[in-house]
């Protein structure tokens, strides 16, 4: 699902991930159907420049974009790229079944009541889901479409961004089929994905590989760092460091339970997942109740030490932890360095996929 895209031609992608925390891009390579890891790039934001989105410095990312190019020898220049979900609407909407034209008619109208910015001000994509087998709208059987809405001046920006970067944007979609790409594959099972990232925590519900349900809340593990710093009276460096280590976590707790001192950690997260399972699993469809099968992490702070099994533990349901790498081919020595970054590349490496599989 994209505003843009055109048809696979070169051999070879770059997917790039223009984050709140910093930019990652990998670039993979075709190998009959297969993706192949060419090369990598990521730059950080430090602590303080977070809030700074680097979408609405244009000249600036582009520049870093350029550098980050250079730098990591990338070779190709046919780009894809995702928006973030927090800058996105999208909707699951039942509309009359019926010929191209209808359909659209019929989605521009809902969407006009739904979408909070005129239509004329966002690009909208749509995606027909299936047929509805029961019920009707205005005598006819019924279509599932997934609507999508961004604002032109969002898409714009990107546009300029990597056209200053000498880059060649072939596709922008979300980040939520990017990471279905990557951590999911064709998985049909029904699994919610949560990716926390340094500002944000994005939760997707995911059934047959179709975005359900999409929410974004302002905390990330940024805010899971400055608890840690304010509760030890630490610099934040220091915190960040000792939230990725087991053994520095486990100073909070002297008997090796580390589930008080997460409930503390990721309550607000914790709130929302359990909200996103009550709205998912408590819908009426008519046949057998909804069910999230399993969870998958994905996000820097995903490595926080214990998470999967914590939350394993509170939901009920396995959670584990994404690896975006798994079906891309690479060296075997990269292997203990690329699973470190792994969390934090499922989007960048969904993209560079997106004309591959």
């Amino acid at each position: 699902m994209a505003w843009f895209s055109s048809s696979p031609a070169a051999n070879s992608y770059l997917g790039i991930d223009i984050g709140f925390g910093g930019i990652k891009m990998v670039e993979l390579k075709n190998e009959k159907g297969r993706a192949r890891l060419v090369t990598y790039a990521y730059a950080n934001l430090p602590a303080d420049s977070l809030d700074k989105s680097l979408v609405n410095d244009i000249p600036g990312t582009a520049a870093l974009i350029k550098q980050m190019v250079a730098k990591s020898k990338a070779t190709a220049k046919r780009t894809v790229s995702a928006l973030p979900i927090s800058s996105v609407f999208s909707s699951i909407l039942n509309v009359p079944s019926g010929n191209e034209k209808e359909l659209k008619e019929s989605v521009e109208l809902q969407a006009k009541k739904l979408v909070p910015i005129p239509l004329e001000e966002v690009a909208l994509d749509t995606k027909v889901i299936d047929k509805a087998e029961k019920g009707k709208v205005d005598g006819k059987p019924t279509t599932r479409v997934l609507v999508t809405a961004a604002p032109k001046t969002l898409v714009t920006k990107y546009v300029e961004i990597f056209k200053g970067a000498g880059l060649e944007l072939v596709s922008l979609e979300t980040e939520a089929f990017a990471v279905i790409r990557s951590l999911i594959g064709k998985d049909r099972s029904t699994i919610m994905i949560i990716d926390i990232g340094s500002l944000r925590t994005n939760i997707m519900v995911v059934e047959a590989g179709i975005p359900f349900i999409t929410r974004s809340i302002a905390t990330g593990g940024n805010s899971i760092t400055a608890t840690i710093a304010r509760t030890l009276g630490i610099p934040m460096e220091q915190a960040e460091s000792m939230k990725r280590d087991i053994k520095s976590m486990q100073t909070f707790a002297p008997t090796g339970d580390l589930s008080p001192i997460l409930t503390v950690l990721v309550k607000p997260i914790l709130d929302e997942i359990r909200y996103s399972f009550n709205l998912y699993q408590g819908q009426e469809t008519g046949g057998p109740p909804k069910r999230i099968e399993k969870i998958i992490l994905t996000g820097g702070s995903a490595l926080l030490p214990r998470l999967p099994e914590f939350l394993t533990q509170q939901m009920n349901v396995n959670t584990y932890l994404g690896n975006p790498w798994a079906r891309v081919v690479f060296p075997p020595d990269l292997r203990p360095l690329l699973e470190e970054l792994g969390p934090r590349f499922a989007v960048t490496i969904g993209c560079a996929m997106r004309d591959i599989e």
